[in-house]
């Protein structure tokens, strides 16, 4: 049942409240004009969005637009004809799909930011843009409200009412528009977070079926065959307690196998333990790696590295000794 003060709607509380539910910009809209629209007493109910001009060769009026750079894009529109009842007032296309900013009464609510109300029409109806539809459909009241957020208009909501519109009614209308700009921004930010997760969930796709297109193998990325071979060599050898010996030139990878090797044996959660041998003169390789006593060479104290002090702690690391000559 209406309220006889806000003939507009029949529980304004609970489209505010539905409102804030929303999480699509396409919701939003088709929830406000269809809700207004169930009234009997909304003949039309329309909601522009200020927008990028475009399609400026079809708008009906773009000498009144000053830089074509935006304009109001009609977006929403609900409501029924008492003299076509089978017209459909959903269409978003026809003389008003789009609006000047500035220019008529709705360019003008988006240019001011300031709503406006005509409570009755029928004494003043030469301010609308076709009187003669407005006296066939019976036409009395006008609400015009600014959708500000953030100090920003997004748009214009109209509603074009068969009813005077009193004073709570346009407070209501008010309020609806409030909660209706929110909404529209918080669905927009949705909808752009939504497009930049799906963006990022293509991308990292994207990437990696490029690293799989490419071929890989752990660290090492690559389709040529001799890669292909040094790889089924590793899963050969990795699994074992074999001692593998790594040949190459300085600078060809050869660290990179062996760190391979390593996380694919069963010591992968074990350090990899690594000797740069080329800093060790080949005369003293056992007695840096297995330790010497003390007067050996110059009185020097024992010293236990690398096997040796694996084997004494008991440790089952790996050893990479690099650089061997």
């Amino acid at each position: 049942m209406l309220d006889q003060q806000f003939p507009l709607i029949a529980d304004p509380k609970s489209l505010l409240l539905e409102l804030a539910q929303q999480r699509h910009v396409a919701d939003v809209l088709n929830l406000i004009v269809d809700r207004l629209a169930m009234s009997p007493a909304v003949a039309l109910t329309r909601i522009w969005l200020v927008r990028p001009s475009e399609g400026c060769s079809s708008c009906p009026m773009p000498s009144q637009c000053e830089d074509q750079s935006s304009c109001l894009h009609l977006v929403a529109s609900a409501g029924t004809s008492i003299v076509e009842p089978s017209r459909d007032l959903t269409r978003l296309d026809g003389s008003f799909q789009r609006f000047p900013i500035g220019f008529r009464k709705v360019g003008r609510i988006a240019a001011t930011g300031e709503a406006l109300e005509v409570g009755n029409i029928t004494s003043d109806p030469e301010w609308l843009a076709r009187p003669e539809w407005a006296r066939a459909e019976g036409i009395r009241g006008f609400g015009g409200q600014p959708l500000v957020y953030g100090g920003r208009v997004l748009g214009v909501l109209a509603v074009f009412s068969r009813t005077t519109i009193g004073e709570t009614c346009l407070d209501w209308l008010r309020m609806i528009a409030d909660h209706a700009a929110a909404s529209l921004a918080n669905a927009s930010a949705w909808e752009e977070i939504e497009t930049l997760r799906d963006q990022l969930r293509l991308e990292n796709e994207y990437l990696q079926e490029e690293v799989r297109g490419r071929g890989s193998f752990g660290e090492m990325v690559g389709q040529s065959s001799a890669l292909q071979k040094v790889g089924e060599q590793i899963d050969l050898v990795a699994p074992t307690d074999s001692t593998v010996l790594v040949t190459g030139e300085s600078g060809t990878g050869k660290e990179l196998v062996a760190r391979e090797i390593h996380s694919r044996s069963t010591r992968s959660d074990r350090p990899l333990i690594k000797v740069n041998c080329a800093a060790i003169p080949r005369e003293l390789y056992d007695s840096e790696f297995f330790g010497h006593t003390k007067g050996s060479f110059t009185g020097a104290a024992g010293v236990l590295l690398a096997v040796e002090m694996m084997i004494k702690l008991g440790v089952e690391d790996q050893l990479f000794p690099d650089g061997i000559r």
